[in-house]
């Protein structure tokens, strides 16, 4: 079996909305993303023989969905009146409205799933919201 890893980070500030402690409240995190892709069989055609992905296409890919998220503030929809919402566009923050609780295993499920969407045989993806806390997230078919 082989497994490759590569990884990408963003910057991005949430709060947990319902939760009793210190992370009620808006703070940010330098979030560190790592995908493991994994497979039995390495390309052979002439571009990627010897390859199980092409790093430059996953590392591309995998860029692009956590770039999406880099410098905003992520809420979970619905967890703040509209009105706020339009009033923080308004002054040109940057929201992201995802449909989970913004938790660092609802992130690498998220990063999984799109990693997933994109045709990659991913192993499983883990988030770090700080150098010494992570999350990961393997799916069903490797736990």
């Amino acid at each position: 079996m082989y497994r490759l890893q590569t990884e990408h980070s963003f910057d991005a500030a949430h709060f947990l909305a319902d939760y009793q402690g210190k992370c009620h409240n808006i703070h940010g995190h330098h979030w560190r993303v790592v995908l493991e892709i994994q497979g039995s069989q390495l390309q052979t055609d002439r571009q990627q023989n010897g390859m199980l992905v092409d790093f430059s296409s996953v590392k591309h890919d995998l860029r692009e969905v956590v770039d999406a998220l880099d410098h905003t503030f992520i809420i979970e929809r619905g967890t703040l009146p509209p009105a706020l919402c339009e009033a923080l566009r308004g002054e040109d923050f940057s929201l992201t409205e995802v449909d989970f609780r913004p938790t660092a295993e609802n992130f690498a499920k998220y990063f999984y799933d799109k990693l997933t969407a994109c045709g990659y045989p991913v192993y499983c993806c883990s988030v770090y919201e700080t150098p010494v806390n992570c999350a990961q997230y393997c799916g069903e078919e490797n736990a």
